[in-house]
């Protein structure tokens, strides 16, 4: 089991137990905490002074964290937890605290919890600064993990090869600032192509521009992204083929 010492206090709950060998004196092998909330629900701490030697904590102390104020059969769907249980240490004025565990309380767990917390030798030791003056002090947080529903779902699809011919008369006549492919289908989206005979706003004049569409991107859901991995090539006179180097990756989002 992995440890940290800390300054900070445990936030959730405390017990501070005076005359704990009264316990064995008395013959009390549990003890019940007082309820405490948190994360929305109703807690409490529950201590094994002598071991829960029904579940193996013979000779340690035993703890555990139980769901409270609510019949177990009530609670509908499972509750996860991230449960931190503490030990003051008298002498260094610190937590030893156990590294968060993540457990999941329902119907037929309700509650979760350490049996060998921690050898009893070691505790009832006073130079150790567990049990001092027949004082020790036990603490207890709870995270409740509650799910906000946001995520994505990420669907890979198989590259789909398609090659669509735009095939323009008389462009030098063209007077047009920009001209539109007919759409067409691709992967199960709809694409065009735009051309700008005179350039587009970058290189005004200079030289032609070319480029992909996706039509009614304004329709994807709101993160959603499409990638197309495509080359534009213009096929002139004698079937000469111009085609810029390499391919392109545009990423298209709503």
């Amino acid at each position: 089991m992995s440890k940290e010492i800390r300054d900070v206090v445990p936030a959730h709950y405390v017990l501070k137990i005076k005359s704990f060998s009264l316990f064995a004196k008395n013959n009390m092998g549990k003890y019940e905490s007082g309820e405490f909330e948190a994360g929305g629900y109703k807690w409490k701490l529950i201590l094994y002074p002598n071991g829960d030697k029904s579940r193996n904590g013979e000779n340690h102390i035993s703890i555990y964290l139980a769901i409270s104020g609510t019949n177990p059969l009530q609670l509908g769907g499972p509750i996860h937890v991230a449960v931190r249980f503490s030990l003051y240490d008298q002498i260094c004025d610190r937590y030893l605290t156990e590294q968060e565990r993540v457990t999941r309380f329902h119907a037929l767990k309700a509650e979760w919890g350490v049996p060998r917390y921690m050898p009893l030798k070691i505790f009832a030791d006073p130079s150790n600064g567990y049990l001092v003056d027949d004082t020790c002090i036990f603490g207890v947080e709870v995270f409740v993990i509650k799910s906000s529903g946001v995520g994505e779902c990420l669907t890979l699809k198989a590259s789909a090869s398609y090659t669509h011919q735009w095939k323009i008369s008389r462009l030098p006549s063209l007077g047009e600032d920009y001209l539109y492919s007919d759409v067409f289908t691709v992967g199960d989206h709809k694409w065009k192509v735009w051309l700008c005979p005179r350039g587009d706003y970058s290189n005004r004049g200079q030289s032609l521009s070319i480029s992909l569409g996706l039509v009614e991107a304004d329709k994807l859901a709101s993160g959603q992204k499409v990638n197309a991995r495509y080359v534009i090539r213009l096929k002139g006179p004698n079937n000469f083929v111009h085609q810029p180097e390499g391919k392109c990756l545009v990423v298209l989002t709503s």
